[in-house]
């Protein structure tokens, strides 16, 4: 498994960044790779992906979710492609966020293992982010929705 980390600084509150990266239906507005997000529950997501002319298919569960903080996540053990991650949302001024992308990713095949190891998938992630800022900012910090409720990572605890 390979650990990717990138951040990009989004000029809006730390609030409306966050709100927006809960409206996880419209990531294919800024997300070159994503065809569709579909959100079954609060903590269940089913993606659809082309990604150098490969479909897949996979599901996601929400391990943690902290409003205006962070938003953790991990493919299903049957999904076919295996990766985790989380992102989090720094406040850096009252009109500045450092949104930052961590994701552990494990190439299923010889062509993501390459990929991975050139950076692409790096890039990828970094262009995703850029396009992000760009959406949002462009929509003058208006988020499209939002989910304020919490997901415990430990809910027995």
């Amino acid at each position: 498994m390979q650990t990717i980390e990138r951040s990009i600084d989004v000029e809006v509150p730390v609030r409306a960044a966050y709100n927006q990266w809960t409206q996880f239906e419209e990531f294919p507005s800024f997300m070159q790779d994503v065809e569709r997000v579909e959100q079954h529950d609060d903590t269940t997501l089913e993606w659809h992906v082309s990604i150098a002319g490969a479909d897949r298919s996979f599901e996601t569960t929400i391990t943690e979710q902290t409003p205006d903080h962070r938003i953790a996540w991990k493919t299903e053990p049957d999904s076919e492609t295996q990766h985790a991650g989380v992102v989090t949302f720094h406040r850096l001024d009252d009109q500045l966020t450092r949104v930052t992308l961590q994701m552990d990713v494990e190439p299923d095949d010889i062509v993501e293992r390459v990929g991975t190891a050139l950076g692409i998938t790096g890039a990828a992630i970094q262009r995703d982010l850029e396009s992000f800022k760009e959406f949002i900012e462009d929509r003058g910090g208006k988020e499209t929705g939002a989910w304020r409720g919490e997901v415990d990572q430990n809910p027995e605890a």
